[in-house]
């Protein structure tokens, strides 16, 4: 391996504000008690309470987690120097945040808005306002995440040359019955974390190839999705995502090969195998001038460790101790506007293929 390389040096979480500020979550949905509450009260962040229009759903998330239901928004928002946390449904992102105090903090669940349209509503609602708001792409915070971004940074890699995204899973969609009836699922739901991933390491594609499907077996609007990334004749970009290989462990997948000039990186998901429960993530790395591969020992996983890193920074930012607001609502419209050429290209006609003469 490279001189001067140990990969357990590589970066794996978020620096924490010197000053944490109290946390107050819209919406009692599971992903707040399974993620969000977590990530919180293991990185020592107080927890103001939650509100949720549906009182007993709070009160019930609140006595589980020993803190405060709001039996109201304005109590919601009266909780002084607070934090704000929306785990709110696409829909409800603009409302609740016309609830906020003009100037406040606040990370807006991902996606931002149910499509380009909603973004766009939401990012002038947050400039009008003057929101310091981040949209929670928290998969840009992953301990794996961190790691591969740092070795990328470090040269370890080389010029990057080729990022392919990989999925063949069971998807247990029951857990979703929200989803049913939504004209958009697959990339604005779930690839729609890879999707901002990849601009960030790789910047904004110049177009892109996409078809995403659903599947006789179940009515989700789409769950499979083969999709082009274009980036020019220098790198090549693909995602082949399968939600519904139902046929045993042996050979599914959920993984990442990010490819360079001079090494190479191999990420697994675990999170994404046998989900909810998931198996441990992984992280290999061939670096520049290696002679095999190298297994980075993670610190944590994506859930929840991802969530705290997400809120950190956010409130590094507010408190002036980081210089940028990452996955901010400016730079997170732009993913939007990604998800939004994937779903033009798939509603496009293909290419006919020429017939005989």
């Amino acid at each position: 391996m490279p001189d001067g390389f140990d990969p357990a040096t590589l970066a794996q979480s978020w620096p924490m504000p010197t000053a944490p500020r109290p946390i107050v979550t819209f919406g009692a949905g599971s992903i707040v008690g399974d993620a969000h509450f977590p990530a919180y009260r293991k990185a020592g962040f107080p927890i103001a309470g939650v509100y949720d229009p549906d009182i007993d759903k709070a009160r019930k998330l609140g006595d589980a987690w020993g803190v405060t239901a709001f039996s109201s928004v304005e109590d919601a928002v009266a909780v002084q120097g607070a934090v704000f946390d929306l785990a709110t449904p696409p829909a409800v992102h603009a409302k609740a945040l016309a609830s906020l105090p003009d100037g406040a903090a606040v990370v807006i669940q991902k996606p931002m808005g149910a499509d380009l349209g909603g973004a766009s509503e939401i990012l002038r609602f947050c400039r009008t306002k003057r929101l310091t708001a981040a949209v929670n792409f928290q998969f840009r915070f992953a301990p794996m995440i961190l790691a591969l971004k740092d070795a990328i940074a470090r040269g370890l890699l080389g010029e990057v040359v080729d990022f392919d995204v990989s999925l063949a899973v069971d998807t247990p969609w029951q857990l979703f019955s929200f989803l049913n009836g939504l004209p958009r699922i697959e990339i604005a739901m779930h690839s729609i974390h890879y999707l901002d991933l990849i601009r960030q390491v790789l910047g904004d594609p110049l177009g892109v190839h996409a078809k995403t499907i659903g599947h006789p077996n179940h009515t989700m609007a789409q769950t499979r999705t083969s999709a082009i990334l274009d980036y020019g004749t220098r790198v090549r970009c693909a995602l082949s995502i399968n939600h519904d290989h139902k046929f045993g462990r042996q050979h599914q997948a959920a993984e990442f090969r990010v490819c360079g000039t001079d090494g190479a990186a191999y990420v697994r998901l675990g999170l994404i195998l046998d989900y909810p429960r998931g198996e441990p993530d992984v992280l290999e790395i061939h670096a520049k001038g290696a002679n095999n591969w190298v297994s980075v020992p993670l610190n944590g996983s994506w859930f929840p460790d991802a969530f705290v890193g997400r809120m950190a920074n956010l409130q590094r930012f507010a408190a002036g101790e980081d210089a940028e607001l990452v996955s901010s609502v400016e730079d997170g419209w732009k993913t939007m506007a990604l998800v939004e050429a994937l779903y033009q290209s798939s509603a496009a006609p293909a290419t006919p293929i020429p017939t005989a003469p």
